[in-house]
């Protein structure tokens, strides 16, 4: 378990966050033929931030949910540093970034994705005050990909002030969930970020959307060693205790979640093999 304290990588001077007009590619990632969408199914997703498989397994209530429910213990991200792995999760490529400056890109991705085929979404930014383009530390836009996709952020992505109340209301279909800097893991301990999933999780546990056949993910967005694994659980109402070691990387995610959701892959998602192995009840 990583020992720093919360902050104690606080005094990074965070990359700069003003859009800039470059396009990181032209062509859009393939799209394959929309599949039958499951009624009512609900899809949460949170993304921590910085830690190797083994390091993230170590947070006490991490591991606790990893047991508990299912996870895989051989999946990879696809990229370094964070933002193309935040962009494979949402379009199935990483556009050929290989930063965390800002890219426009046409539009597109998962969300527009979802707003076409009229499931409803919305992703919940920690920190973020002033917009996606102008709220300072500890939001990190590199850690918000829908800003990304024809440099624009629609109404759909809001502040996580948000989160508890629309909870406690009717939660989206699809729901993203980006911690700040610290609670991400990514200037604070492994500790202080399984805290805020301690406290996190059990409102999403406690919805509807997820009791009634919901799903959470919950992955990390790139590892810190030379193979680059990640842990990524999968909590799903009356679980079935498993642990996969198939080989997962994010566009298996995003396959997975949009097979969930009833859209069609986007990318590399195509090509990708489901996590159909940790999505089995009981």
């Amino acid at each position: 378990m990583l020992a720093g304290a919360c902050g104690g990588q606080a005094a990074r001077v965070p990359p700069s966050q003003t859009p800039v007009a470059t396009m990181a590619s032209t062509t859009s990632p393939a799209v394959q033929p929309t599949p039958s969408a499951k009624p009512e199914s609900h899809v949460f997703v949170i993304v921590m931030e910085n830690r190797s498989y083994a390091q993230a397994i170590a947070g006490r209530y991490t591991s606790r949910l990893a047991t508990t429910y299912a996870y895989a213990s051989n999946y990879h991200g696809v990229a370094h540093p964070s933002l193309p792995n935040y962009l494979a999760m949402t379009s199935g490529s990483t556009w050929n970034v290989y930063d965390d400056g800002f890219h426009k890109l046409p539009p597109g991705g998962l969300g527009a994705q979802l707003t076409t085929a009229g499931v409803s979404w919305r992703a919940y930014m920690e920190g973020m005050n002033k917009g996606c383009f102008n709220s300072g530390y500890p939001y990190a836009l590199k850690h918000n990909p829908f800003a990304y996709y024809g440099a624009t952020c629609g109404p759909q992505v809001v502040p996580f002030t948000q989160f508890a109340r629309d909870m406690a209301d009717a939660a989206p279909r699809f729901v993203w969930i980006t911690p700040d800097m610290c609670h991400d893991g990514h200037d604070c301990s492994t500790a202080t970020a399984d805290s805020w999933l301690a406290r996190t999780v059990p409102v999403i546990l406690a919805t509807n959307a997820w009791n009634q056949g919901g799903v959470l993910f919950i992955t990390w967005d790139e590892g810190e060693d030379s193979a680059n694994s990640v842990l990524t659980v999968v909590i799903r109402p009356h679980p079935q205790a498993h642990v996969s070691r198939r080989l997962y990387n994010h566009y298996s995610l995003l396959a997975t979640i949009e097979d969930e959701l009833g859209v069609a892959r986007l990318g590399a998602a195509t090509r990708a093999q489901p996590m159909t192995d940790l999505m089995t009840t009981s």
